[in-house]
């Protein structure tokens, strides 16, 4: 998994979850490889996280900028 600064990551939820999205605020890795730092959409939090097989990124553009980005 590779991402930047400002893509979407979505973990998808299970049959107990609804899934999450979050806004990858920091990138720890130079190569984009996990850890990242996650400002949840939900409620505003920020956690760093290892995605696991049930995540996906969502490269970030224009449709999906992050308005606090700005």
């Amino acid at each position: 998994m590779i991402a930047h600064v400002g893509d979407r990551l979505v973990l998808d939820g299970t049959n107990l979850d609804v899934g999450r999205v979050g806004v990858i605020t920091v990138v720890c890795h130079d190569d984009g490889a996990p850890p990242y730092h996650v400002r949840w959409l939900e409620d505003g939090r920020i956690t760093m996280i290892f995605p696991g097989a049930e995540a996906h990124i969502e490269p970030w553009d224009d449709e999906t900028a992050d308005p606090v980005r700005h």
